[in-house]
């Protein structure tokens, strides 16, 4: 046991220091709770209550809501830790949900995730950890953090199928020193075998797969109920802007989908862009989907130097299931782009393009930024 726990020690922290623990209710988070404090950390556990759980607690996979704030419970008293659940449902609907039905209704796709490790999670637990004295705080996200030569550094997992540096791009430079990983180095498989020996109720516990406030990922659904303007119908037009079927709504489609268009065509056809300003999907054929340039808006930066001068080569991912590509971050008449090597497909607004150091050490996250356009 000792040797497996000695991999999730938490660098530059020494035991007996405070550190507190997101507890989300899963699996992954339970364990980091668990090893902290057979560590011989001082844990202080903490759960937010995101969104109304009367409701969710009948649903598997779902996360902070109420089956999680149970278990969460239930892994805090076996750990005999300080647990608290704090309410955050209005918050939460304001900063994340509410934003998630507006980033559709405007052509987009978005990342709800992304937005709740910046806004939420991570801002607000930072603060929160500050004030009870602790000296850092603890997730179970499968990301690396590295002490460097000038300064804290994020990096892959070493599981390559559990990574979630894509979803932490939004990570600041003054938040990396507050913040420790302890999976980083671990497999998924590891985490549910250290669950068992640990005798934690969550060892296993289904991974959630769904956003959490989406049920059976019906989000339609929610964005109907959080804005009125969902729904409004219009035209579905080919490249040529011909019109070739009607919709119920740009908020059904995005970049690269393919069923579900309600066409009868002859040959395969794909949405290319969905034009808000219009209230137009366009489709085309695949072909029409291949990117190589990639309009950037609110960047992220985590390299040691600042914005880099010049053009940078590094390696960006624009899926977080995709394999990073090698491109070149620039800017040109004050707009910040990726150029990539080759071309990648269903490049959509909304979505997030993440940055990785190019060459053997690409590991390490440098950053990202939310895409704005292509071409």
């Amino acid at each position: 046991m000792s040797l497996d726990l000695e991999r999730m020690r938490l660098p530059g922290i020494a035991p007996g220091a405070r550190v507190v623990a997101a507890m989300s209710g899963g699996v992954d988070s339970s364990v980091v709770a668990a090893a902290m404090k057979r560590l011989g950390y001082d844990v202080i556990g903490i759960t937010l209550q995101l969104y109304d759980h009367g409701s969710a607690i009948r649903r598997k996979g779902a996360c902070c809501a109420g089956q999680d704030i149970h278990d969460a419970r239930r892994v805090a008293e076996r750990l005999d830790i300080p647990h608290y659940v704090l309410d955050y449902e209005e918050r939460f609907r304001a900063e994340v949900m509410e934003q998630f039905a507006r980033s559709y209704l405007a052509g987009e796709t978005p990342i709800p995730c992304i937005l709740c490790n910046e806004r939420i999670k991570f801002a607000d637990l930072l603060e929160l950890a500050g004030e009870l004295g602790a000296d850092c705080l603890v997730t179970g996200h499968y990301v690396r953090w590295v002490d460097g030569l000038r300064g804290p550094e994020l990096h892959r997992a070493a599981d390559p199928d559990r990574d979630q540096s894509y979803f932490l791009f939004r990570t600041t430079r003054d938040q990396l020193p507050r913040v420790r990983f302890p999976l980083g180095s671990l497999k998924k498989g590891e985490t549910r075998a250290l669950a068992r020996r640990l005798g934690l109720a969550t060892a296993d516990k289904p991974d959630s797969q769904d956003i959490c406030f989406v049920p059976q990922g019906r989000y339609t659904d929610v964005i109907a109920r959080l804005s009125a303007a969902a729904g409004a119908p219009g035209d579905i037009v080919d490249l040529e802007r011909r019109i070739v079927g009607r919709h119920d709504g740009i908020e059904n489609f995005t970049v690269g989908q393919r069923r579900g268009l309600g066409l009868a065509t002859r040959d395969a056809v794909y949405v290319v862009r969905v034009d808000a300003a219009r209230h137009e999907v366009v489709v085309g054929p695949r072909s029409a989907l291949a990117t190589r340039r990639i309009l950037l808006r609110e960047v992220s930066w985590l390299g040691d130097s600042d914005w880099p001068a010049r053009a940078r080569p590094l390696f960006v991912k624009v899926r977080s299931t995709r394999p990073p590509l090698p491109g070149t971050l620039m800017e040109e008449e004050n707009q910040p782009w990726i150029v990539l090597e080759g071309s990648e497909e269903g490049v959509a607004p909304g979505q997030a393009c993440v940055f990785y150091e190019s060459g053997e050490a690409g590991s390490r996250l440098l950053g990202g930024a939310w895409i704005a356009g292509n071409r």
